[in-house]
């Protein structure tokens, strides 16, 4: 798909310096720019590549002075990054524009599905599912019984809703992902072994919700695991039981959650950060990757990183005393034979 300058302008509300009718086909870094592809200049890091790039169009912020000629054709906006990923999102939607059911797939029914759904070969929607408008189910996802899944969600290929588990609006879960698998309940016996705890509740995504590829969300025991609007959930995260995690937060690959365990709003987890269970997370926490979470952190929007998890500040400090221990321990060792050789 071809555009012009002159169209993307408008589609971004950006000015135009040098040929509206620039013709663009694709997307390029501004480093590696080719002709009929568009890039962007946000980071001034990079400023010189746009003297150098054979892009055809970039889009730049609308104060940036130029140093030098530019062979392409710029457009000016107030934020270039923010008008960038605009336009990225334009052309993801239009990509993924599907329509209609494609068959093999299994659909029962007594489901319901709203209009302009797309539903993939080879999908599976049990007895008692709503699903929205404007719905994309791609191949390979199963929808169990009573699932609810709102307008404008999509579930990429291999998505598994267990029963009961209800699927926000505007919510993007990618292939791989299990919602609502059972919590990690067993009961340990007198001869040693466990006995299993039925987990008969389910997960809530609240809406704007986006869960990564891998990720698993456990089934409450009872009740439900809860994550709320706008939270963002990276590759390969582990959510247990009766979490919640509330609004607007986010968590990197390989972060796992133990179970009961309450996420303040706005929170960022780096990736493999660990957290007990039945803990709470204040709001606008920040936590450094592979932090090892033991108890709750109260103070709001505060730094954390380390394990056991220390105050961000006091855990550099700690990290610097730690490298010198080896010369520490031999200055020691010497005060030592110093004090013996006086004796």
């Amino acid at each position: 798909m071809q555009l012009t300058a002159k169209q993307i302008a408008a589609l971004i509300e950006g000015r135009i310096e040098g040929n509206p009718e620039a013709l663009i086909s694709r997307v390029s870094k501004i480093e590696e720019g080719v002709p009929e592809s568009l890039s962007f200049l946000s980071n001034p890091k990079y400023e010189s590549h746009l003297y150098q790039t054979e892009a055809s169009v970039v889009i730049i912020n609308e104060d940036l002075d130029l140093q030098k000629a530019v062979s392409a054709t710029l457009i000016r906006v107030k934020d270039a990054y923010s008008a960038f990923s605009k336009l990225l999102d334009l052309y993801q939607t239009m990509r993924l524009d599907k329509k209609g059911r494609e068959t093999p797939s299994f659909v029962d029914d007594s489901a319901s599905i709203g209009e302009d759904h797309y539903i993939g070969a080879f999908s599976y929607i049990g007895k008692d599912v709503a699903i929205g408008k404007n719905v994309k189910i791609y191949p390979y996802v199963y929808l169990g019984d009573n699932v609810r899944v709102g307008d404008n969600s999509i579930l990429f290929p291999g998505v598994v809703v267990y029963h009961d588990c209800i699927v926000g609006k505007n919510n993007v879960i990618h292939s791989g992902a299990v919602i609502g698998s059972d919590g990690f309940g067993f009961a340990p016996q007198q001869d040693g072994s466990y006995t299993k705890v039925p987990q008969i509740g389910n997960v809530i995504l609240e809406d704007d919700v986006e869960v990564g590829a891998n990720t698993s969300l456990d089934r409450a025991t009872v009740g439900s695991t809860i994550i709320r609007k706008g939270v963002k959930l990276d590759n390969l995260v582990q959510i247990a039981h009766n979490v919640e995690i509330g609004e607007n937060s986010v968590a990197a690959a390989q972060t796992g959650i133990s179970g009961s365990t309450k996420i303040g709003k706005q929170v960022v987890l780096g990736g493999q950060v660990g957290i007990v269970g039945h803990i709470h997370i204040a709001d606008k926490s920040q936590v450094q990757a592979q932090t090892g979470i033991n108890r709750s952190l109260k103070e709001t929007n505060k730094k954390w990183g380390g394990t056991p998890v220390l105050p961000y500040n006091s855990q550099l400090r700690s990290h610097v005393v730690y490298s010198k221990l080896p010369e520490l321990e031999k200055r020691i060792r010497e005060l030592e034979k110093l004090l013996k050789e006086k004796e």
